[in-house]
């Protein structure tokens, strides 16, 4: 599909959905985080029961689960809003949020990076305080040792 039209990928009405402290369970998300999702533009307008109650579908379980990722690999809410809207304005977009993921993903890999030196520093001072530990548990025992054949 070129024409730049969004895709509709809401399922049929037939499909069954989830309640709202449904995808709570199931995703970590607090009922009032799901809901500020929705105003933020993170997620499109949720379906609503005969009741007015949230219905989410498959698809927006799947979308809400691949925002969590975004969200715990440091992406601030701001680009993900500027993703969601890109998604929203359809397959026209698919270049800029290849572009939004793949610098997403460059900056995640020099955050990696940094870890992993902060982790071997902090291993190297694990073993230098565990060497001390047992340095001085050796000289404790070399001491008892010699205070017995005296």
């Amino acid at each position: 599909m070129t024409s730049g039209q969004p895709l509709k990928s809401r399922p049929s009405d037939r499909e069954p959905t989830l309640t709202i402290a449904q995808v709570a369970e199931r995703t970590g998300l607090s009922h009032d985080t799901l809901r500020y999702y929705e105003k933020a533009g993170l997620i499109e307008r949720v379906g609503r029961s005969t009741g007015n109650q949230r219905r989410y579908q498959t698809a927006d379980l799947a979308w809400l689960e691949f925002l969590l990722r975004l969200r715990e690999t440091g992406m601030s809410i701001a680009d993900m809003q500027r993703f969601a809207a890109l998604r929203a304005a359809g397959n026209v977009t698919v270049p800029d949020r290849l572009a939004m993921l793949r610098e997403h993903r460059a900056e995640l890999a020099d955050r990696i990076r940094a870890l992993r030196r902060n982790a071997t520093v902090l291993d190297n001072k694990i073993d230098h305080y565990e060497q001390l530990l047992l340095d001085e548990f050796e000289h404790e025992h070399e001491q008892l040792g010699t205070d017995e054949t005296t």
